[in-house]
């Protein structure tokens, strides 16, 4: 298929194309724009391992990389947000918390951004300032105990040894008061304890800031480098984009849709369906006839022949002399594969306009089961086609109706046989056609569908070239096989195709309208 045909598939269907696309886009806004807006607050945090002297630069960086994944994980924890919950008085379920909660790492980075999503962009904000806080006091209270038994030993110990040194203390006063040479000795053994004491006490000393520090050292740094703040504007719904996205979505459902009714319907459509379903030429493409009340509408030849339709008529009444310029004068036959696709229509326009051309024509309704010649031209039908076959004392002349237009005679039906296959085989109908064809410079014959009787196939063999009309958009390319391969069996001359009812044609034309004032225009 070429691109001019995924084109013309796509203008066709352009009403579906629309309509998808408008029910998509219209849709999501209608539904956006009664969704309950949501506002996004983030903080972020920034997170450094406490210095280790032992391992080098690149390492303590891989390692605060890792304590950052971890602190992802944990600042979303149930402990967390519970205490959020509760020192804000939220009133809402952990679930209901968590996911409003994202927390993603800034990759490559010892970054963390908490984010919180909320109907009111206050609570959002608060909620995201809360979560680092909560997290920073759990996080240094739970370090904080590594060294918390160590340094609670070590100041009962100073306390002891102080409490020591003041009572050692005391006793040196009391004998230094006393001043008798009986206490010196006692004396000298006290200020010995107590330089021993003092000394005990400055090395605890000196281990408990020891431990302090490597405390600190160790402790893990969490510092808020971007507080939250009030969002202004929603991040959902997004509108503008929700709309968009639904009607490109409509858009292309909607072309998958055109593109499988395409595939699914197997109906002629082209005159290159035409040609690749029959092999043969296109004699004339007519468009579909408008304000068709009455029977005599459909000949709009004799009505209206300024119109754009009579041309088209016209440009098949020279395609069709040119098809039979070997032998001009004979017998046409206008058939169809199925009923209702415009045989009749086709078969009256084409007599009038060959008429016009001045020719004698002689058009025979040889549909003998549901006639409609006579209505077209408003004759009667109590004398015609079958009433000469079944008698052959009744002259011809008295079954032709003569018409409005000059050179042009109708052969009705005539009254319905019983067997009308058998009566249009017969020698008696074979005689009648030459007789006609002898009246007349070309004798065109109406007759059933080919696909529907055995009537079209009667008759094809007895007329000099066929013209088969198929419908736009109802003749199934299967139907239209099996009614050329009738025609063919029957030992038909098919002169080409005639493409009816088509909705829109392209090219150039020079046409004049119904009131004859000539318009020169693009058909599309």
């Amino acid at each position: 298929m070429e691109l001019r045909q995924y084109i013309a598939i796509l203008w066709r269907w352009a009403w579906l194309i629309l309509l998808g696309v408008v029910l998509a886009g219209g849709t999501a806004y209608l539904v956006s724009v009664n969704m309950v807006p949501i506002y996004r607050s983030s903080a972020t945090l920034f997170i450094s391992e406490g210095r280790d002297p032992t391992v080098t630069d690149y390492t303590s960086i891989l390692t605060s990389e890792r304590l950052a994944k971890t602190y992802g994980e944990l600042l979303a924890s149930r402990p967390v947000l519970a205490e959020v919950i509760d020192n804000l008085n939220l009133g809402v379920t952990f679930t209901e918390l968590e996911s409003k909660v994202a927390v993603k790492l800034v990759r490559d980075t010892q970054l963390i951004v908490v984010a919180v999503e909320d109907s009111s962009p206050f609570r959002a904000a608060w909620i995201a300032n809360e979560i680092p806080r909560v997290f920073m006091q759990q996080n240094e209270a739970l370090q904080s105990g590594r060294y918390a038994t160590s340094m609670e030993s070590l100041s009962q110990e100073m306390a002891e040894v102080d409490e020591d040194i003041q009572r050692t203390e005391e006793s040196i006063a009391g004998l230094e008061r006393r001043g008798t040479a009986a206490d010196q000795d006692e004396l000298a053994r006290l200020e010995t304890n107590l330089t021993r004491l003092r000394g005990s006490y400055s090395e605890l000393l000196r281990t408990y800031e020891e431990i302090r520090v490597a405390e600190a050292r160790a402790l893990d740094s969490i510092v808020v480098v971007v507080p939250a703040q009030t969002p202004r504007r929603p991040v959902s719904p997004r509108i503008l984009l929700n709309t968009a996205l639904a009607a490109t979505v409509g858009l292309m459902i909607a072309v998958g849709i055109v593109f499988l009714l395409e595939y699914l319907d197997d109906t002629v459509k082209t005159p290159d369906d035409v040609e690749r379903v029959f092999g043969l030429p296109i004699l004339g493409t007519i468009a579909r006839i408008p304000g068709l009340e009455n029977p005599p509408d459909h000949v709009v030849t004799a009505h209206h022949p300024r119109s754009r339709t009579s041309e088209a008529y016209r440009v098949l009444r020279t395609n069709v002399q040119f098809s039979t310029i070997g032998n001009p004068d004979g017998i046409l036959l206008v058939s169809s594969p199925g009923p209702l696709e415009g045989k009749t229509t086709t078969s009256a326009n084409l007599a009038v306009t060959m008429a016009q051309d001045g020719r004698r024509v002689i058009l025979v309704d040889g549909d003998l089961r549901r006639p409609a010649l006579h209505k077209f031209f408003a004759l009667h039908n109590r004398l015609g086609f079958s009433d000469l076959v079944l008698s052959d004392k009744l002259p011809v002349e008295r079954a032709l109706q003569r018409t409005d237009v000059q050179g042009l005679e109708i052969l009705t039906s005539g009254t319905l046989p019983p067997n009308p296959a058998e009566l249009l085989g017969s020698e008696r109908a074979q005689r009648l056609l030459r007789s006609l064809r002898e009246r007349a410079d070309v004798v065109i014959l109406d007759s059933p569908p080919a696909l529907a009787v055995a009537d079209a196939a009667i008759l094809a063999a007895q007329s000099t070239g066929v013209i088969v009309v198929v419908e736009q958009g109802r003749t199934r390319t299967e139907e239209a096989r099996r009614g050329k391969e009738a025609l063919d069996k029957a030992g038909a001359k098919l002169l080409g195709i005639v493409l009816n009812k088509v909705t829109r044609k392209r090219g150039y034309g020079y046409y004049y309208d119904e009131t004859g004032k000539s318009e020169h225009r693009q058909r599309s």
